[in-house]
Parts: C-alpha cells; structure tokens; sequence
C-alpha cells in the first residue's frame, strides 16, 4: 500500500475512536501514535505514562518531554511493584498489563474518554509477548496492531513527521533484565538502572545489563564489542560496576540481542 494511503487509513482509524488516552512508554512507538492521534483527535486525546519501580526514569523523562512536544495534557501515574510478579513468573508481562491498563481504564472512565490506545505494533507478535493477551482481554486498542503497521513503517513515518526520536533505541523494563523466578527487589533494580547509566554516560549508544544477583552481564551493539578489548577499559567498567553493587561483571560475547533472557524459556519449552 502507497504510504499516504496507509497514513490516510491511520488517521481515519483514530478519528473513529472519538477520543481516547495513549499510553506513553517514552518510546518511538507510542510518541508517534501520540502525534497521530493528536491530529486526528485534537482536544480529544490526552497521554499518560505510568511510572514504577520496574521503567527507568530515563524513560519517563523521555515520555514527559514527548508529551511537551505534542502539546497534549500530560498525566503522570505512579505505581507500586505489585506482589503479583516480586518473583518475575514467565507471565509476568501479561499481570503486569492487566493491573497497569486496568489501572488506566478506570482513568479513562473518570476523564470521560472513550478508549486506551497502546503503541503495540505488528512485530511485536514475533516475540515472546503475554502482555498482548492482557491488551486483548481489556479491550485496550491497538491501532498499529489494527492497522499492521510494522516498526519500520513507524519508524519511516516518524522520520518523515520531523518529529524527532524515530531511531531511538527501544526501552524494556528493567524487568526484562532479570531471569524468570529471580525475586526482585527494589535494590537491585536500581543497580541495573545505574549501571545501564554509567555505560550511556561512558559514550555506548545502546547497552543491556543482564542481572543475576550479584552478577552483571553486559550486552551492547554488536558493532560497539571491539570497544571492550583493553585491559583499561575493562578495569574501568568492572571497578564502576562493582561500585554500583556488582560482586562479578561479565560482557555477552554476542552482543546485544532482543530478548535474550526468553532464551532459557525457548530452551525450556522445546
């Protein structure tokens, strides 16, 4: 399909939801289905981003400087680790979604909007994701999902849009950092998050801290591995995180790959 016939399709689609709520995760996704569904809505739509012990702040920073962008009214909702997934079960991404967007939905009802629209894309059904299940049984609308829309369609459109943050990185929990059945604690989510800072701030453009406890494995952009190789710079990542907390860091040979930790599950359920 021509592209401004897929755009037209989008804007059509939003414009028949009356209004609504995007939830805005600070990713490339939601941000453009926020700036979509502002041309097609105006006043009727607004974002609001839910922020937990488990989503790093750099990512809600990020959602309240796309909702500036946007001009949309902006609605911040702070949230509990819920006993629910404190051992992070393999459905832990489906009860989260359920209590996060029934959490939403009762928003939604006080506000007098008519639907919550996610940034869930047609890629998105290539990986391990329960938390699609918890969207279904809500009734939690989809339109890039509705529409098939891929990543890389929003990601072409975003660019286009000249509204910037088409190519950014995307931003799991911190959940996804940790194996299923490993307890978590507020501790160690901070250490991740710290030490996911430390290797920005250190000039990688995309790096993953896998955590175990007191051991780190460090993944990053394959193409960035060969920045590992010398005994400084080795030293100098293993001292900071050790300060962070870590006993033991360690670098994945690979590099960094989408969902790594649904490995051992993939491995489990052949």
């Amino acid at each position: 399909m021509d592209p401004n016939e897929k755009y037209k399709k989008l804007l059509d689609y939003l414009a028949s939801l009356q209004s609504g709520i995007v939830a805005l995760s600070g990713g490339t996704d939601s941000f453009f289905l926020l700036s979509v569904a502002r041309v097609a809505l105006g006043e009727g739509v607004m974002a609001v981003t839910v922020s937990t012990p488990y989503i790093s702040m750099r990512e809600i920073m990020d959602a309240v400087r796309m909702a500036g962008k946007t001009g949309v009214k902006h609605k911040l909702l702070e949230l509990p680790l819920i006993d629910d997934i404190k051992l992070n079960p393999e459905d832990r991404c489906y009860l989260c979604k359920r209590y996060l967007f029934s959490v939403l939905k009762e928003y939604a009802k006080k506000e007098g909007m008519q639907c919550i629209m996610d940034g869930t894309n047609a890629d998105d059904l290539h990986d391990y994701r329960p938390g699609i299940r918890a969207l279904k049984e809500l009734d939690i609308v989809s339109p890039f999902l509705n529409q098939r829309w891929t990543k890389k369609d929003i990601r072409n459109e975003a660019k286009k849009s000249g509204l910037g943050d088409w190519n950014k990185q995307p931003g799991a929990c911190l959940l996804s950092r940790m194996p299923y059945g490993h307890e978590i604690t507020l501790h160690e989510l901070g250490m991740i998050e710290g030490a996911e800072r430390y290797l920005t701030r250190r000039g990688f453009e995309f790096a993953r801290v896998r955590s175990y406890g007191n051991l780190a494995r460090i993944e990053v952009l394959p193409r960035d591995r060969n920045r590992f190789f010398s005994e400084n710079v080795l030293d100098e990542i293993s001292g900071a995180l050790k300060e962070i907390g870590y006993l033991f860091v360690t670098m994945d040979l690979e590099g960094y790959r989408m969902g790594s930790m649904n490995l051992e599950l993939s491995e489990k359920n052949n």
